[in-house]
């Protein structure tokens, strides 16, 4: 089992740098989602690790190993494209054996890889099609089967589950983490899709624009942000994100202020902070059906249905704040008054919109905050 470890990489195509300065550890036997919007440098990242791209400057580790210069076939790592990347001259079976053909491994041990391969992602009595023959969901499935039967120590997956529908894509998440849990290859999984990164990862590194922003468990991820991307990129709706600033043991948001409790006051003088940027998800926004004291209040503009609940967007100082809820009466252009969950807040720092952190005094009920 390989650890595989960044040090100071950085990669560019003539003047453009696409990624710059990545630090990054990736434990043996994890499943690592590699999170970002497209050009982030997420899929550039996966590619130096199968030496499918040269680093510019920096260097690559797997197992204490600098590997800058190590070709392709020769670090054991198995990969899965988006687009399958499947030979259609050929059967599921030869497919999938292909790979250990070529490493010229006994038939019988082929024979047993294959069976046990089309039996764990359910293509029993596809062997003999051919990919022109299967659907979307029976190619990603061959294209996993492919790289499973390698048995290599690394598994990257370049967006394998982009081109499916929605149930389809639950599904085939659920085969990956069984694949992970039955073989223990150290996973890394590209992804612009955030429920992806949740459900699959140990852990997230998340991406932009060449920099890492995040590394953390996706639990911590979401409810412990480490700056103002992470907050707004994680969750949908996103993370309402206000200029604020603290005053007479107040959060006040323009013209608008409620108190704070005595933990967040003196947390808040600790780090001298007094203007700032706010966050707070829209689940941890409480509408309340009258005025009451220590509330800010609102104009609702529109109400998004979303099944079993709604989200509710009004105005607050002009601008927009989305609250997640129930069932609501609520209409365009009511007045609506509403309090903050004052244990789910995020204070990030005005210049740097790294997170400051949490008051220690409830640090036993919430998850740990860890930054980068």
């Amino acid at each position: 089992m390989k650890e595989i470890v960044f040090e100071n990489v950085c990669k560019t195509y003539g003047s453009t740098k696409v990624i710059e300065n990545l630090n990054l550890a990736i434990r043996p036997g994890e499943r690592l989602i590699l999170l970002g919007a497209s050009g982030c440098g997420k899929s550039t990242t996966l590619r130096m690790v199968a030496g499918l791209e040269d680093i510019t400057c920096g260097n690559l580790y797997m197992n204490g190993q600098r590997v800058n210069d190590v070709a392709s076939g020769e670090r054991n790592v198995s990969m899965v494209f988006q687009n399958y990347a499947l030979f259609p001259h050929m059967t599921v079976a030869d497919n999938i054996i292909y790979g250990l053909k070529i490493q010229k491994l006994q038939k019988e041990e082929i024979g047993q890889r294959l069976k046990d391969a089309v039996n764990m992602l359910e293509l029993n009595g596809l062997e003999d099609r051919k990919p022109k023959d299967l659907s979307g969901g029976q190619r990603q499935r061959v294209a996993l089967a492919r790289a499973v039967v390698k048995r290599s120590d690394l598994l990257l997956l370049d967006e394998p589950l982009s081109n499916l529908d929605a149930q389809l894509r639950v599904h085939a998440r659920k085969e990956l983490v069984k694949i992970h849990q039955t073989y223990r290859q150290t996973f890394i999984y590209v992804t612009h899709d955030q429920v992806e990164a949740m459900t699959v990862g140990d852990r997230i590194a998340l991406m932009h624009e060449g920099h890492l922003q995040m590394l953390d468990t996706p639990s911590n991820v979401y409810h412990r942000p480490a700056n103002v991307f992470t907050a707004k990129f994680i969750g949908s709706p996103s993370t309402n994100i206000f200029q604020a600033y603290y005053a007479d043991r107040s959060i006040h948001i323009g013209k608008q202020a409620v108190r704070l409790p005595e933990y967040w006051s003196a947390w808040l003088g600790k780090h001298g902070c007094r203007e700032f940027y706010l966050g707070i998800r829209p689940e941890h926004i409480k509408l309340e059906r009258e005025k009451t004291d220590n509330v800010f209040t609102g104009t609702v503009r529109y109400v998004e249905e979303y099944g079993n609940r709604c989200g509710v967007y009004f105005d607050l100082e002009d601008k927009e704040v989305v609250a997640i809820c129930d069932k609501t009466d609520l209409k365009p252009g009511k007045r609506v008054s509403f309090g903050l969950d004052v244990d789910k807040i995020h204070v990030f720092d005005k210049h740097t919109t790294m997170n400051i952190g949490y008051p220690e005094v409830y640090h036993e009920h919430v998850y740990q905050y860890q930054s980068i």
